[in-house]
């Protein structure tokens, strides 16, 4: 790390260095959580963050931005590369921003649209009422079938033909399974409405094949370029050549102003790093590692959701266990494992105390951990979770996961002297 800022502001700095060690010693199972390389990282702490850029490539209100167009341009091509998409917008500061970019686009305040509920796997801004999308929108809720806790299709179509919506969003924050967008566009084609895939989980996935595309079946799909992607914190926007125009619009100037020059550099890096073989191979392994994970803790007597993972996270039910998912998650924190508390389908805990937790394999995958690491993690949490509030026990952990932690190096560079 750069003496600069230390000279400049110590404070900010021996933070920066704290937050530096703390994700070096612990380890981060957060679903929608990365570790982004260190030329991702220079790029979104570059001079770029100095310029306006409004406008698109050689289409600006400001001049002195030859370089920014060159750098934009080549976010696109290997976005385009990438996912197969006919369109590209790079510029969307969020997930949340270009979900609600795609609406303003296509919808009316007002208009009726399916979305899958916060409470089964979805994400806030695909209706939930306590967003600018279920504020703004009439969102109609779609779940998981009680039994199989998988996507009900039937319940999807049955709402769809009932409540005729303009738009279906399909995609979820904690679903742990395949996705099937050619039965969701058949619905959508049945119904006469449109698809937005919001896949800001599973767009690395995605793109090394490792979970089917939207892309031949939606008219627009969104994502964010961390998670899997390992890009920085950043959404974008995908669609049919049809729709560019009206998408570009309702991105600037339409919600936002200049674009996050800084961003999009990083954006770009991180597609030509997710263009290598060596990306394919990474999420290969997030999928093998989070199938071992969920194996080994299913042996430690733990119920998973849906019976386990087709994708890169899990959701682990501990009603059975007596624990509650916040303290769970509190409780591994001590031993420095990090997860979040989440809600299981029809839950019967409140949202800031739930009934599970959600586990995800991006982070630890990238510092190259695999399927034996996966079975002691799980040995890890099933003795965290089995002895809450042993401090003795928890200590023990903590020292395993030092060791553990120790064994895969973390951005040493970024360690000041």
């Amino acid at each position: 790390m750069s003496g600069k800022l230390k000279e400049v502001d110590p404070e900010v700095a021996e933070i920066l260095q704290a937050e530096v060690r703390r994700e070096i010693g612990e380890i981060e199972l957060i679903a929608s959580e990365n570790f982004s390389s260190l030329a991702v990282l220079e790029a979104q702490g570059s001079v770029l963050t100095n310029k306006y850029a409004e406008g698109y490539p050689y289409r600006r209100y400001y001049e002195g931005c030859r370089y920014i167009d060159q750098v934009e341009q080549l976010a696109i091509d290997r976005a385009q590369a990438l996912f197969g998409a006919e369109h590209v917008n790079v510029q969307p500061h969020s997930g949340s921003q270009a979900d609600l970019e795609v609406y303003t686009a296509i919808l009316k305040p007002g208009d009726t649209a399916l979305g899958m509920s916060l409470a089964h796997g979805g994400h806030l801004t695909h209706g939930s009422p306590v967003n600018f999308s279920g504020q703004t929108y009439n969102f109609i809720p779609y779940g998981v079938d009680r039994r199989t806790e998988r996507l009900d299709l039937d319940q999807l179509r049955e709402l769809a033909l009932r409540h005729r919506p303009k738009l279906i969003v399909v995609g979820a924050s904690a679903y742990p399974r395949i996705i099937d967008f050619p039965a969701i566009r058949s619905i959508a084609d049945e119904a006469g409405c449109y698809v937005l895939a919001d896949i800001a989980h599973i767009a690395g996935l995605v793109v090394a094949g490792v979970h089917p595309s939207p892309i031949p079946y939606c008219e627009f799909v969104t994502t964010t370029t961390h998670k899997t992607l390992r890009g920085p914190r950043g959404g974008m926007i995908l669609c049919r050549k049809e729709f560019a125009r009206t998408i570009d619009k309702a991105v600037f100037p339409g919600m936002q102003g200049g674009p996050l020059m800084h961003i999009i550099a990083a954006k770009a890096v991180c597609f030509h790093e997710a263009l290598s073989p060596e990306f394919k191979a990474y999420q290969q392994q997030i999928v093998t590692n989070a199938k071992a994970l969920a194996e080994a803790l299913s042996g430690y007597g733990f119920r998973l959701v849906s019976g386990g993972t087709d994708n890169h996270l899990m959701l682990v039910d501990l009603t059975l266990k007596e624990i509650t998912g916040k303290v769970a998650a509190q409780s591994l924190a001590e031993c420095g494992i990090i997860a979040n508390k989440n809600e299981i389908p029809f839950d019967k805990q409140s949202p800031m105390i739930t009934s599970g937790i959600r586990l995800g394999t991006p982070a630890a995958t990238t510092r190259g951990m695999k399927e034996p690491e996966m079975k002691l993690i799980a040995e890890l949490i099933s003795q965290a979770l089995h002895n809450i509030d042993h401090t003795a026990v928890y200590n023990e952990i903590k020292q395993e996961v030092k060791k553990l932690s120790a064994g895969f190096p973390l951005y040493p560079e970024l360690l000041s002297n």
